[in-house]
């Protein structure tokens, strides 16, 4: 019996052994994983990080070579860009209220009724690029061009475009100088949601709501375009020579 009760021991001894290194092992793999968990979060918080900060410096990083480069030797000549037409335009002190959407004959507007709202429409001076995601509306864009502004367009082809949209950007810091109102410039998208297509083969067009500038009657009011194929400094440069700030229906409301 002395015996017997002495082999149950060590088996037990035994057995309890095995299953405390069983447990061991089991602390250990979870340990592990539980480092590897931790690990893989940190490193898919290091890329959503890395991914949000990246397109910031690249745009940065790609301007840099503009920075001492002239507003007309910005992207494509102006010859990418066709004639200025332009169209009677009225609208000018009609306000709608605010959040009721117009529809706008022309793609994309140059005049017409628009939001009225202070620090919304018009849209505060002070930034002139905008993409698809941030833009403002159309009708708080189009109270900027009574008060002057010219409003550079550019649709999804250009915005699918990295190279389009860096001269675009680059083109948009020429205008950054806040304390120059004759500096009443936006680069903004035009979506298929917003309404028409551009002429076949233009990719941007350039708007202003105009009060007498170049081939237009004093007291007329016209809306003005230009379309073109690409973004061109040159063509942006000639055009807001031509149709400058003062040259609007309200230019010197305060904003």
């Amino acid at each position: 019996p002395e015996d017997c009760r002495t082999v149950a021991k060590t088996v037990k001894s035994e057995r309890q052994a095995k299953l405390d290194k069983i447990r061991k092992q089991q602390r250990g793999a979870e340990s592990r994983r539980s480092f590897a968990i931790i690990g893989t979060c940190a490193l898919i918080a290091v890329v959503i990080v890395a991914a949000a900060a990246y397109q910031p410096i690249k745009s940065w990083w790609d301007q840099r070579g503009f920075s001492d480069t002239d507003l007309a030797a910005i992207g494509a000549p102006a010859s990418v860009c066709g004639e200025i037409t332009t169209k009677s335009a009225e609208g000018s002190g009609n306000h709608v209220d605010d959040g009721q959407q117009v529809f706008y004959d022309d793609a994309p507007p140059a005049f017409g009724p628009h939001w009225n709202v202070f620090g919304k429409a018009p849209v505060p001076i002070g930034r002139e690029f905008y993409t698809e995601s941030d833009r403002p509306e159309l009708e708080q864009l189009v109270h900027n061009l009574e008060h002057g502004f010219t409003i550079m367009w550019y649709d999804e082809t250009v915005a699918d475009d990295a190279d389009q949209l860096t001269e675009l950007r680059a083109i948009a810091r020429k205008f950054s100088d806040t304390t120059d109102r004759r500096n009443a410039f936006i680069i903004a998208p035009w979506t298929e949601e917003d309404g028409g297509d551009f002429p076949d083969g233009q990719h941007v067009a350039l708007t202003h709501w105009s009060a007498g500038g170049v081939g237009v009657t004093d007291g007329e009011q016209v809306g003005v375009w230009q379309y073109c194929e690409a973004p061109s400094g040159e063509a942006v440069d000639t055009f807001v020579r031509d149709y400058p700030q003062q040259d609007s229906p309200e230019p010197d409301v305060a904003m």
